[in-house]
């Protein structure tokens, strides 16, 4: 049933940003993109910062379920940053005229996806599940510590062709307000998107571990 009303959902915010969000002066049509970028890059972040919250609690307590959780987030992160980087690329194309132009930010997203693939790979180079849980918990803390440079920080410190941030440099949100309202609203979408995916791929995960883990993943590991 929740699937099904988040379908609907979904497809109406879609629709909504499609005939409803006016044309940018500059950009034209071309600006709708954004809303689909943009909550594709927030989730990402969601990812990863809650990759490395419970890679912490992994390190505090030991509890396995806290790494299927911190392993299962950071590859959602990865997978979101990935489409966030394919629908950049369009937006690149549409209005440089080159999909990869090795923009500042199309330059420090390449490195963060580097890290994060770097995650996955050393998780599967690791047959030990104590040693794997570890030693990924402690990367994926150091990986995260990138991100706000990478993503807010380095970017804003070198010429861009990108468009200015919605919050620009002034503290400002530099948006009319039914745009304002349509990104909070793909945002708040988005989110619940995250979280509905998340919950499908824990349940599917965490019948991969021993009996013992699997009952204490099962009844403690979808309280998100």
């Amino acid at each position: 049933m929740m699937r099904r009303v988040l379908f609907l959902w979904l497809a109406a915010v879609m629709g909504a940003i499609v005939f409803i969000i006016p044309p940018a002066e500059g950009l034209g049509n071309v600006v709708k993109i954004a809303f689909f970028h943009i909550p594709l890059a927030w989730v990402s972040v969601l990812g990863f910062l809650l990759s490395a919250y419970w890679g912490i609690q992994y390190l505090r307590t030991g509890e396995m379920y806290y790494d299927l959780k911190s392993s299962t987030a950071a590859k959602l992160g990865l997978f979101f940053c990935i489409f966030a980087t394919l629908s950049g690329m369009v937006f690149a194309k549409l209005t440089w005229g080159a999909y990869w132009n090795w923009d500042p930010r199309q330059i420090t997203i390449f490195i963060l996806l580097l890290i994060y693939g770097s995650y996955i790979t050393l998780r599967s180079a690791i047959p030990n599940i104590i040693t794997r849980a570890r030693t990924s918990a402690v990367y994926g803390l150091f990986a995260f510590f990138t991100v706000p440079f990478l993503m807010f920080i380095i970017p804003r410190f070198y010429f861009s062709l990108h468009p200015e941030p919605i919050i620009n440099r002034l503290g400002r949100l530099d948006m009319d307000s039914i745009m304002a309202y349509g990104l909070l609203l793909t945002l708040v979408t988005s989110t619940a998107l995250f979280r509905q995916i998340l919950c499908y791929l824990l349940k599917k995960e965490y019948r991969k571990y021993p009996a013992n883990m699997a009952d204490r993943i099962g009844k403690d590991g979808m309280k998100l």
